[in-house]
């Protein structure tokens, strides 16, 4: 569940100089719509399944895509309203020359986890995402079932994966058991 403060809407460049309501300024906070949006800690699985992605995408890309790097909860700045939207996904992968900044600069890869009680605004998160014109793909893993669906630019329809079956990223070159991504989860 999440909640919303009220307060004079906020840019991008604001929001990164706003500091939380005390006792709030461990949690993470997304930029919607001008409005930090402050986000419930995950589940056990949701965590599971980020760190297990993570490891496993971190050390592909490490063999396969050098130049490539995976960060944990970046912010991303979608290409619809972006003076007052900077949302967190779950993991990001991005390709491009190394930036320390707030926002991660053209990934091509970003990845929810579905929590049953913040599905709807997940989902509102991967469509803002796609209009991020370096993302080739969002990939969204339910944190309840092992899974996925991954939305591809110039796709209409996205692809599912369950079970043991062959989950492919074309973005970064990945191929590899779906099941794989939940293997430290009661899922599996």
């Amino acid at each position: 569940m999440s909640q919303a403060l009220s307060r004079p809407l906020l840019t991008v460049d604001e929001f990164h100089d706003w500091e939380p309501p005390p006792g709030l300024e461990d949690r993470r906070w997304e930029l919607v719509d001008g409005e930090p949006v402050c986000m419930a800690p995950p589940g056990v699985n949701h965590g599971a399944i980020q760190s297990q992605v993570g490891m496993l995408l971190g050390l592909h890309l490490r063999t396969h895509r050098p130049s490539c790097r995976i960060i944990v909860t970046p912010g991303v700045i979608p290409g619809l309203r972006s003076r007052v939207n900077q949302r967190v996904p779950d993991l990001g992968v991005s390709c491009g020359p190394f930036v320390d900044s707030r926002s991660l600069p053209d990934p091509v890869l970003l990845v929810e986890i579905l929590s049953p009680s913040n599905e709807a605004k997940t989902r509102a998160n991967a469509w803002a995402y796609a209009t991020i014109p370096s993302v080739q793909e969002v990939l969204i893993l339910s944190s309840t079932a092992v899974r996925a669906e991954i939305l591809r630019q110039g796709d209409e329809t996205p692809a599912i994966a369950r079970g043991k079956e062959t989950l492919r990223l074309e973005s970064i070159g990945y191929e590899g058991c779906l099941d794989e991504f939940y293997a430290t989860t009661d899922l599996t």
